[in-house]
């Protein structure tokens, strides 16, 4: 604000209201400001203390919290504060959150794909183990990067009998689930 200037840069000592003409401020906004200040520097200490907190639980999420989470976070530990002043504060520091990518789906369809039978028609149950086999594919994302297990689980115990976990998902990597699983005498 100019009454700000007035207030600031005033080192001859010059009269208030001269100061305020120049900035063409009004003396009562100028007044009505000063008077404000105390007010204005623990509104600021509280959002300085926040920001803090701020910083803390965004660090502790490894930069991944966003405002939504951010503001969960300080509900929880019992701050009373809204969530378009933590959007405020967090944009005003720069604090961002990871944004997360939509996920691509595992399968490729082929142009002329033919569907497999459904030779269960359906029925996950089974009388006796080894008699229904099923299979899963999972990508894991780790550290080195993404890994792809595939599983085979007989329907009678719902136990895993045979998997396999490969840097890729094409077709040999279920068929080497279904042969550990043979290997075992499980199938």
């Amino acid at each position: 604000m100019d009454a700000e200037k007035a207030s600031e840069s005033n080192p001859g000592g010059r009269p208030v209201a001269f100061l305020c003409r120049v900035l063409k401020v009004s003396r009562s906004a100028y007044y009505a400001w000063r008077a404000a200040w105390p007010v204005r520097r623990v509104r600021q200490h509280a959002e300085d203390e926040l920001v803090d907190e701020i910083r803390v639980l965004h660090a502790g999420s490894r930069g991944a919290y966003g405002v939504p989470r951010i503001h969960a976070a300080l509900r929880r530990a019992g701050r009373v504060v809204n969530a378009k002043r933590v959007e405020r504060l967090m944009r005003v520091h720069r604090i961002v959150g990871i944004t997360r990518r939509r996920r691509r789906g595992l399968t490729r369809q082929a142009k002329k794909a033919v569907f497999a039978a459904d030779l269960v028609r359906r029925d996950f149950t089974a009388p006796r183990p080894g008699m229904r086999l099923v299979g899963d594919m999972t990508e894991l994302v780790t550290a080195e990067g993404k890994v792809y297990l595939a599983s085979c689980i007989d329907l009678a115990t719902r136990e895993v009998i045979g998997w396999a976990m490969a840097d890729h998902h094409r077709a040999e990597l279920p068929v080497a689930a279904l042969r550990m699983a043979a290997g075992r005498g499980r199938a």
